[in-house]
């Protein structure tokens, strides 16, 4: 990035979390910092209030459908937290709670070693033994059909149906998984360094994705969901997935390039804009179409960039890091 590259740092406002930040999503007008002490962070008109939702655990992981937060911890409990600041546990189990996932219509999926449990938008639960630990979850974009991430491969499962799980074999550690906007691409990360996809239609081919310096833990489709974002490299890798061969034979863009490793990638939900967080705690906005940079976050010591979360408008961009630090940028108008 040119020294000489426009800045929004002015536009941002500092947070402090004071502990690692394990996710960042927005409910309505308010932002909800998900973190690892346990507890929720919930901003609202600048004023901070923390919600002791695993007031005996930390938080492993986080996911929101813009009216609540669901959190999931090493305390072995599954907990919603609304705008308001109400907590209710929705499951407890023996054991740390490793993956999370929510379907637009309300449904929830946990895991917790090998078992799966998909609880429709009526309450109704159904549980699936995994062939190994999962490790990611995934609804699809349409219909009830749930990805579980394994050993060796995918499980792609309708908890509905009686019919077992198709599964989706590649070998090696499958980390983190998700659907391309459309449906026909699920695209897995790798403890290898890589990513791993399949073709869903028409041929369930095999889409390799290799060539990382480190572990890919961030993922992010475009709004056209023609591009799929990832961190992982000293740039943001983003994939090109506007055919229906996928990235199959084509080079990745590299958007952002620093000496520093990128750790969360998040697109613009309307333009074709890409956030980007470093390890080094430094944030950029990259415009797509021609790679102009905007500098949010300069590098600093207050750790790497853990959580990045758009807002449903795309008017505001909110950040967290490992070391305690968050803020959240109002683009202007």
């Amino acid at each position: 990035m040119s020294v000489s590259a426009p800045t929004l740092a002015e536009h941002v406002v500092g947070i402090a979390a004071e502990a690692h930040v394990t996710a960042a999503h927005w409910l309505g007008d308010g932002l909800a910092l998900a973190l690892g002490d346990g507890r929720v962070l919930l901003v609202r008109d600048g004023a901070p209030e923390a919600v002791a939702a695993h007031p005996e655990g930390a938080i492993l992981s986080a996911v929101g459908d813009g009216k609540r937060l669901v959190s999931a911890g090493d305390d072995g409990r599954v907990v919603a937290t609304d705008a308001r600041g109400a907590a209710a546990e929705l499951a407890s189990v023996k054991g740390w709670v490793d993956a999370l996932a929510l379907h637009p219509d309300g449904a929830l999926a946990y895991a917790s070693g090998r078992n799966v449990v998909a609880r429709d938008a009526k309450g109704r639960e159904k549980t699936f033994a995994a062939p190994s630990t999962a490790r990611g979850l995934a609804f699809a974009p349409k219909g009830y059909r749930l990805a579980v991430a394994h050993y060796n491969g995918v499980s792609l499962w309708y908890p509905n149906l009686e019919t077992p799980p198709e599964f989706i074999e590649w070998k090696g550690s499958h980390l983190d998984v998700t659907w391309s906007l459309d449906g026909r691409f699920v695209v897995s990360t790798m403890q290898e360094n890589a990513l791993h996809g399949w073709r869903l239609q028409p041929d369930k081919g095999h889409m390799r994705m290799s060539g990382y310096p480190a572990k890919v833990r961030s993922l992010s489709w475009s709004s056209d969901g023609k591009w799929l974002a990832t961190s992982g490299a000293e740039a943001a890798i983003v994939w090109p997935f506007d055919s229906k061969e996928g990235p199959t034979g084509k080079a990745p863009r590299e958007c952002g390039v620093r000496p520093a490793r990128v750790s969360q990638v998040a697109f613009h939900p309307k333009s074709p804009v890409l956030a980007i967080g470093y390890e080094d705690g430094c944030v950029l906005l990259v415009r797509f179409t021609d790679a102009a940079e905007l500098l949010v976050r300069p590098a600093t010591r207050g750790g790497a960039i853990s959580a990045l979360a758009w807002d449903a408008a795309g008017r505001r961009l909110a950040f967290g890091s490992a070391g305690g630090q968050a803020g959240c940028l109002t683009l202007p108008a």
